[in-house]
């Protein structure tokens, strides 16, 4: 299966770079670009990618203005966004984050760090820059508070494979410590996503931050 990425950056050679890059690979297609946030919806609309890589800072819009509409627009139809950022320590890119982003990387990584990023964001997991780790999730334990009715619609093992899940650990690695199939664990986890109110696996790790679970 090909993966539809669409690019979206002000700076357009750094933007063809990436391209060349992404079209190197066989299960990767870039099927569209733009140069500020305020084209994502028709950009998304036309083009149909599975993940936009975008950009954090641009003139018009910037990528966490565009990756909040775009969330608030589609829902669960939104493509997954990854986005792109110059300081591993961003502020803007945590709050990319909250704003329904998949993750984030550095715009000076390695190519293979990028490809595996989006390919990661495209099948449901996080990603984000190794540096900013501490500083997004202790962002994320300022203001915490107790979990809600939504949590306490989970089962014991549901609520075993959410804390398991934002604890980075992949559904292989879930199957394996809770001796559970790697398709049950996927169901499970699509469960929880779907109880909890959340689009993706990064959300789930702000969820459990932001109410006290981990």
């Amino acid at each position: 299966m090909t993966i539809r990425v669409a690019l979206v950056d002000d700076q357009p050679m750094f933007r063809a770079g990436i391209a060349m890059v992404l079209d190197s690979q066989a299960d990767l297609e870039v099927v569209g670009q733009a140069d500020d946030g305020d084209q994502v919806p028709t950009l998304v609309e036309r083009d149909q990618p599975d993940v936009v890589v975008m950009d954090v800072r641009m003139v018009r819009v910037d990528g966490v203005t565009a990756t909040r509409r775009l969330v608030e627009e589609l829902g669960e139809a939104a493509p997954r966004v990854l986005v792109l950022t110059t300081f591993d320590l961003d502020e803007a890119a945590v709050a990319a984050i909250e704003a329904g982003a998949s993750g984030f990387v550095l715009k000076d990584a390695r190519p293979e760090l990028l490809l595996a990023a989006v390919r990661a964001v495209a099948d449901g997991n996080q990603v984000v820059a190794a540096g900013a780790t501490r500083t997004l999730l202790e962002r994320f334990r300022t203001a915490r508070s107790a979990p809600g009715r939504e949590y306490d619609a989970l089962t014991p093992r549901e609520r075993e494979i959410l804390l398991r899940a934002a604890a980075g650990l992949s559904n292989a690695e879930i199957a394996a410590v809770e001796h559970l199939s790697e398709a049950t664990v996927k169901t499970h986890v699509s469960r929880i996503l779907a109880k909890l109110g959340q689009r993706d696996r990064v959300q789930l790790v702000v969820y459990a931050y932001e109410h006290g679970l981990l």
